[in-house]
């Protein structure tokens, strides 16, 4: 195969932006530009540099049309809109994306809007270029598992070029193309594009140059894809040059030279590669590592052509008519064929199936690719699983799985091939059955040349129809479980049309009519459900509701294929909440909580107002930093998104917090104002005024009602009456004057240790009485307070009060102590201001001017300033140098709850005590409250209720997987648990947990005919057994996945680790803090799986009850229409052969599953000996090769093929020897010529490779095998 010298021809260079636009060079609307880099050194996020994104500075100066939108010199607030607005933008295939590093955007967003958060501010002359570095491990590599939002930013090309404008050349740039992923063509980044080795064929091997890798777009066409390896690798002069290129095997570590000698194409499987223009590299399965070799045609031809023969016909061999039957025509084999880059090329070897060695010499690993692979018996279900990069998610599900002894022995028979429903518009056309079947053949085989394997074409059909698969980042195994068990389902749903059913209500009633109801319920369901995952996998469990007003109850029932148990346990949230009651006479104190890490500040408030005995509603949460508001603690943030050392403050109000985001405000509601203190400065004028605001101090809030509002006076009374909490010397903050005990007087709440030291001073008087007065000692500064002496008691009535005593009562506030400032644009209590915000000072002034048409002064986003001369900071405060010392903000009493303690104490014994699977039913069958954001809709109220609401199991399957739901994911809060789970090897009794049971065995009592309801035996326990584990080690998004499976056939457990298998010492080890999945198969004295049992008994008894007619099927070659359409005689083996490498091409309907590979029991066959006597044996091939009968060229006789096993033997797979004979029945036939003696002739549209394997192979799925 040839491509054309123009296809090579696609040099892009800096000095034509223009070739940077994908419409230039494209040909086809979606093709991508391609991702390349010449130094096999350089990191692969360097791929960009020949589209001239490395000197992006210099394309940006080049013309006009390529200048940015927004200027370097634009406001930052243009800046930010501009690119808000083009990141918030659809992707478009074929587009250019780009990565930016979280911590540098969180840096320049703070620079742009100005925030001040713990770190300080950013100033944006002080941000520098975009810096990538962060998203590089220690190798260089980008990292594994990083997500958008948590890690790194998409940008579009056009904000990129903004960047590199005003910041400069980025530092490491990583720029993606938006790609189509799966069937679906859902559109992606591709952030892991891959990384292929590229060679160029010689006569001699050269140490140098070496070898080139190229990075490319999966979304490239193959013919684009050929010219770029061609101009990484061509010479001077070799332009226009012919080529074509060679796939060939993974080479060697040590293997570094470009060159690679003509003479080992053969060896290491060269294969032509197509160079379609209409395929992409993700449809033919292009993966990271392959390698390529290109051939350039010279005077003399092509050098391959000198040790090779020339091009292969239909059968592989010059001359030699095609095999009737592939040895390795399985699923994976035909999804090669159509989905690899072998799809349209012409093989160079004879078989495909090779031996590998290590060829000393060059370091080349090579394949021996002889006819018969060097196979050696394996232990089935012993396979190991090879790791593709982060695949140990997938591998760990797939050998779980595979051991559930039903599943495996439905498809090893091949049942499923006839279940196939590939019109299912909820299905994958039947593809994700046929490779899981596929692969289960290759796990299970009794043979193979190796005891790993790599499941590549499974990950291809996979990501085809789930493309959350695709790449290679880590995922999480239960979702992969979950995918596959629907996936399965709906491939194999023997309801071909499904019919409406309507979901039955409870109307109420007692035991029987719940039995009814669920009944009804399963029956319904079933009606557009059947099928093997639900015989095997699926139960029921009941859900019950109860309205808390008029306590209606509604019960149904639903399905389910496994359960998701929550971990009892709970990782709490411990921290210190600072409470300021609004009573001034209560202290302020600081509470230990432990809460529930999901829990919200919702359920914190009502957790506090529950000890405080306070309204949960007027509780305000705001975190405090640097002597300001920093973050706005709203109902709906998770507790677990605080950090321990984050200082939490929650005040008491008189009203309504309007901190919920449900809360809708009246008119007539109070404002909650924030109150800052600070520094007396002059007032500024300037932008960023409020950078000359010095704070300190504990900021506080503020409830002004409308009626205060409109005076200034009034609130500053209010402010000054709050501060009295913060400060020693609360009393002088106000004016004081004597009366009369007996006097109306106002109650004045004075804080005990405010009042100053008093001194007592006795007087004589005219008269010569004595009296005794009290006077306040002087404070250090005199003019700060009035002194005034208080007449309080004549010495001679000290022993009793009389009504001369004086006390002392205020009369009003003191109007110089601040100065009442104000401030505009502090959205949240002031934890949105910023410099770039608009935040000014305004003038009271001018807000009078207002009055007439706005008599309340205060607006949305006010705050209150109080400024403080120095004097008055330090009467009542104090300052650094005095350490406050009349400031009361550092002092707290501790409180701690009863609830607290004892929470405290349970947490210890429980760590003590341990949890087990059963901890974790309990906990998924307890009662709980719907959550605010989660209400049911009550049909009797009419309206949404939190409901109280209830799972119990109804039904049990047959086989139970538990999934323990120990990742928990909320916004920025990842986390994981790794508390060990004591689960029972065997034994796992849940009699009496399900629902249907009890309440069977009360009507059961009661005399109540159960039958119509086919519940089963109730005096058979239902108690389950393990038989895999899938588990998982590390944290979220990362981390590791292995398996534990039991193997059925030899009673033994085993620990799978991607492709290393060993042999676990105690079923006991997959007891462990890593359990991630169970799986559970119910005991039975019957056999499990109901429809499904019969189904498989009845396939095994297939071959043995027909045994005449499927061993006496007639096989004869393709023949022309001119030539005799029937042989007498049939090619015969020597000796019998399995199948090498594919095993599961004889697991369809009519084959004998006692004679494959794969099957548990191959003592009950015959030997190949006393087979020979047998009298079908002489008119019928090898049942291992069983067909039906292919008369040509009618291909209306009959439809497609059903199963490999139809199809003829791939000459690929097996070489023919003109010297020998080979021998399937008794009598012999030569290879190259008919019976009659004629030249056979073959065409080679008749391969299967031709044949759609998801639309013909599927149409007969309820016919037989037709001898005819």
């Amino acid at each position: 195969m040839q491509s054309d010298a123009s296809s090579s021809s696609l040099k892009r260079t800096a000095a034509n932006p223009d070739s940077m636009d994908v419409d230039s060079h494209s040909p086809r609307a979606d093709q991508m530009s391609t991702l390349t880099i010449a130094d096999s050194n350089q990191d692969i996020d360097s791929y960009m540099a020949e589209q001239g994104e490395d000197d992006i500075s210099g394309l940006i100066v080049a013309g006009p049309s390529t200048w940015p939108e927004v200027s370097k010199a634009s406001s930052p607030e243009e800046k930010l809109a501009y690119v808000d607005r083009c990141k918030a933008r659809k992707m478009e295939v074929g587009e250019t994306w780009y990565l930016v590093g979280r911590l540098w955007w969180r840096r320049w967003r703070k620079a742009l809007t100005g925030e001040v958060d713990k770190e300080g501010s950013v100033n944006e002359e002080d941000l520098g270029p975009v810096d990538n570095s962060p998203l590089f491990d220690s190798y260089d590599n980008l990292l594994s598992s990083i997500s958008e939002g948590v890690d790194m930013e998409f940008v579009p090309r056009e904000v990129w070029r903004c960047f590199i404008h005003w910041y400069g050349d980025a530092i490491r740039p990583l720029g993606r193309r938006v790609i189509e992923r799966g069937s679906a063509k859902q559109t992606a980044l591709e952030l892991r594009p891959p990384v292929v080795k590229v060679f160029r064929l010689a006569k001699t091997k050269v140490d140098f140059p070496t070898f080139v890798h190229l990075i490319v777009s999966v979304g490239e066409t193959l013919k684009t894809f050929h010219g770029l390896l061609a101009e990484r690798v061509a010479q001077q002069g070799e332009k226009d040059v012919a080529f074509r290129v060679w796939k060939i095997e993974p080479v060697d570590d040590q293997w570094n030279s470009l060159a690679f000698p003509y003479s080992l194409l053969k060896d290491a499987g060269g294969k032509l590669v197509e160079d379609s223009a209409d395929k992409t590299l993700e449809e033919d399965a292009l993966d990271s590592d392959d390698c390529f070799v290109v051939e350039f045609k010279d005077e003399s031809g092509w050098l391959s052509d000198s040790v090779l023969p020339p091009p292969p016909t239909a059968s592989g061999l010059p001359g030699v008519p095609p095999p009737l039957f592939k040895l390795t025509d399985g699923f994976f084999d035909r999804m090669s064929k159509s989905s690899t880059s072998s799809t349209a090329s012409t093989s160079v070897t004879a078989a495909s199936t090779s031996t590998t060695r290590v060829d000393n010499a060059y370091g080349l690993t090579t394949s021996s690719w002889k006819l018969t692979p060097k196979e050696k018996a394996l232990e089935p279900g012993t396979l190991g699983l090879g790791n593709m990069g982060n695949t140990c998610f997938m591998n760990s599900a797939l050998q779980c799985l595979a051991h559930m002894k039903e599943l495996t022995d439905y498809f090893l028979t091949g049942l499923y091939q006839e279940e196939l429903n590939p019109d299912n518009p909820l299905g994958m056309h039947g593809a994700i059955a046929q490779s899981f079947g596929a692969l289960l053949q290759r796990i299970w085989a009794t043979s193979g040349s190796s005891n790993s394997y790599s499941p590549r074409d499974f990950k291809m059909v996979l990501q085809r129809f789930a493309p959350q698969f695709s790449g290679y980042q880590q995922h999480d195994s239960q979702e992969l479980i979950a995918f596959l068990l629907d996936g399965l389902h709906e491939d194999l749903n023997r309801v071909l049309k499904k019919p409406y059913v309507e979901k039955p209500d409870w109307e109420g009633g007692g035991d029987l009519e719940l039995v009814k109801l669920a009944q009804l319920s399963w029956e319904g369901y079933m009606k557009r459900n059947d099928s093997v995952i639900v015989d095997l996998f699926q139960g029921q469990y009941k859900s019950t509701l109860i309205c808390p007003e008029c306590e209606k109850v509604s019960i149904t029932f639903d399905p389910f294929m496994y359960l998701t148990l929550p971990l009892p346990i709970h990782k709490k949230w411990k921290h210190i909440i600072y409470f300021v009651p609004w009573d001034l006479q209560k202290p302020h104190v600081k509470i230990p909580v432990e809460i529930g890490r999901d829990s919200s500040f919702k359920d914190l408030k009502i957790l506090l107002g529950r000890w405080m005995d306070v309204n949960p509603d007027n509780l305000l949460t705001l975190e405090i930093f640097n002597n300001r508001f920093y973050k706005n603690l709203d109902d709906s943030l998770p507790c677990g998104e605080m950090a321990d050392n984050d200082l939490i403050v929650c005040f008491e109000l008189p009203c309504n917090s309007q901190q919920s985001r449900t809360y809708k405000r009246q008119e007539d509601d109070p404002i909650i104002v924030p109150v800052y203190l600070c520094d007396a400065n002059k007032p500024s004028r300037t932008y960023l005024a409020n950078k000359s605001a010095s704070l300190f101090g504990y900021p506080s809030v503020v409830v002004i009602t409308p009626e205060q509002a409109t005076s200034v006076e009034a609130m500053y009374d209010v402010v000054l009456g709050r501060l009295q909490r913060w400060t020693a010397n609360a009393r002088d903050l106000f004016k004081w004057e004597e009366s009369s005990a007996l006097e109306e007087a106002e109650p004045v709440p004075i804080t005990v240790s405010s009042i100053p030291p008093i001194d007592s001073l006795t007087e004589i008087s005219e008269d010569g009485s004595v009296i005794t007065t009290l006077q306040e000692a002087d404070p250090v500064d005199g003019d700060i307070v009035d002194e005034k002496v208080i007449p309080l008691v004549d010495e001679n009535d000290m022993d009793t009060l009389t009504v001369d005593v004086a006390v002392p009562r205020r009369v009003g506030t003191k109007k110089d102590i601040f100065n009442l400032r104000l401030q505009t644009q502090h959205k949240e209590y002031g934890t949105h201001a910023s410099h770039y915000g608009g935040v000014r000072w305004e003038s009271w002034d001018r807000r009078l001017d207002q009055a007439e048409t706005q008599p309340i002064l205060l607006r949305e986003g006010d705050a209150f300033y109080c400024e403080f001369d120095e004097n008055m900071k330090a009467y009542y405060f104090g300052d650094d140098r005095s350490r406050w010392e009349h400031a009361l903000w550092d002092t707290w009493h501790e409180f701690q709850h009863p609830e607290y303690l004892e929470s405290k104490k349970a947490s210890t014994e429980k760590r003590h005590k341990g949890l087990t699977l059963q901890d974790c039913l309990d906990e998924f069958t307890k009662e709980e409250k719907l959550g605010e954001a989660d209400p049911w809709y009550c049909p009797q109220c009419k309206k949404h209720q939190q409901a109280t609401k209830k799972f119990d199991l109804w039904k049990a399957p047959d086989v139970l997987v538990v999934h323990l739901k120990r990742f928990s994911n909320t916004r920025a809060m990842r986390d994981k648990i790794d508390a060990l789970i004591d689960f029972p090897v065997e034994g796992l009794d849940l009699t009496d947990m399900i629902g249907e049971r009890e309440i069977a065995k009360r009507l059961a009592e009661q005399g109540v005919d159960l039958t119509e309801f086919e519940i089963g035996s109730l005096d058979e326990p239902l108690v389950y057994d393990l038989f895999a584990v899938d588990e998982h080690l590390g944290g979220l998004g990362g981390g590791h996945y292995r398996a534990y499976a039991l193997n059925h056939l030899n009673d033994k457990w085993y620990h799978f680790d991607d492709a290393f298998v060993t042999t676990a010492r105690e079923p006991t080890d997959a007891v462990n803090p890593n359990a991630y999945v169970l799986f559970y198969r119910r005991r039975s004295t019957a056999p499990i799986g109901g429809k499904t049992h019969h189904k498989i008994e009845a396939a095994r008894l297939k071959p043995q009850n027909g045994a005449e007619e499927s061993m006496a099927i007639e096989t004869q070659l393709l023949t022309p229409p001119s030539e005799d359409s029937g042989y007498s005689s049939a090619l015969v083996l020597h000796e019998p052969q399995s199948l090498p490498g594919d095993p599961w091409s004889i697991r369809s309907q009519g084959s004998n599953p006692g004679s494959s590979a794969a099957s548990p029991t191959p003592e009950d066959l015959p030997s190949f000996e006393e087979s020979q006597s047998h009298h079908h044996v002489n008119d019928t091939l090898d049942p291992l090769l069983a067909s039906e009968r292919f008369d040509f060229p009618d291909p209306s006789a009959k439809a497609s093929p059903t199963s490999s096993n139809e199809a003829e033997i791939d000459s690929e797979d097996l070489e023919w020897d003109v010297n020998t004979s080979v021998m399937v029945g008794v009598t012999e036939v030569r290879p190259e010529s008919s019976p009659d003696g004629s030249r056979v002739r073959t065409s080679s549209t008749s391969s299967i490779s031709d044949i759609d394997s998801f639309s013909d192979v599927n149409l007969q799925k309820d016919s037989g095998l037709n001898s005819s």
